[in-house]
């Protein structure tokens, strides 16, 4: 009789308790943009304005003058309290399992990659001033539907469910972000930019048999991979903007 693969949760290498596992990345990136908003919050400019966002926003004028920092930093800051708690509880919830699967290092390259992604998109397709980490966390709804999708045969009659169930998360935030005010494009290129980047440099988990009869979980993609493929797609995304920015 066949066995069953293993569990998707095994890690490669001893066996070890699967709650062993940390989420460092996550909770880093949890407490710096909560304590981003904290700033945000308490340092108002006299006009009402916000000094982070001044400085850090996706201003398209700013990047056009060379402020290219801009591309990066509007995922740590947020408009309001009610956009910062919901994109933190999203993150709280998707990204544990994530950064398990994909390692801490990979797992943070998805995040920044597909905020830049979603930020060089709105740059292109909108002309307000844009903040927040929804860029980078469609990127990781995208590469949590691509790493069900390409190790479906661990996930068996789950797999299907958690696809629909993304993609209903994918389809309802994006309804959502036709509402007046909410930068569509940033969410669309951010899931764009997730989506190339776990496709072609995501978890491919293969099943090997070691001495004593059990299994191995491995990945076939290697950390040189991801990396080749991180500087590829950010190359194509600053030539994007220098393209904007010095072809007129």
């Amino acid at each position: 009789m066949n066995q069953q693969p293993p569990d998707p949760s095994v890690q490669p290498g001893p066996a070890k308790p699967v709650d062993s596992f940390k989420p460092w990345v996550t909770y880093t990136l949890l407490v710096v943009t909560i304590m981003a908003y904290a700033v945000q919050y308490f340092t108002p400019l006299p006009n009402g304005g916000d000094l982070l966002v001044l400085y850090g926003g996706k201003i398209n004028e700013a990047i056009i003058q060379g402020e290219w920092w801009r591309l990066v930093t509007p995922v740590f800051l947020h408009g309001s309290i009610l956009h910062i708690l919901f994109n933190m509880y999203f993150l709280y919830v998707i990204g544990p399992s994530l950064e398990r699967f994909y390692g801490r290092t990979r797992y943070a390259v998805l995040y920044f990659v597909s905020a830049i992604a979603g930020n060089v998109a709105s740059f292109y397709l909108s002309d307000g001033v844009s903040v927040g980490a929804s860029t980078a966390l469609f990127g990781l709804v995208a590469a949590n539907a691509v790493f069900v999708y390409r190790n479906r045969e661990f996930f068996g009659d789950r797999a299907g469910g958690l696809l629909r169930n993304t993609i209903m998360i994918v389809v309802v935030n994006l309804m959502i972000g036709l509402s007046p005010g909410i930068d569509n494009w940033g969410h669309i290129g951010g899931l764009l930019g997730g989506l190339a980047f776990s496709w072609t440099a995501g978890p491919l988990l293969q099943v090997n048999r070691i001495l004593g009869g059990g299994y191995q979980v491995a990945d076939q993609n290697s950390s040189q991979r991801f990396w080749w493929v991180a500087i590829a797609e950010t190359f194509v995304l600053l030539a994007l903007v220098a393209l904007r920015t010095f072809g007129g």
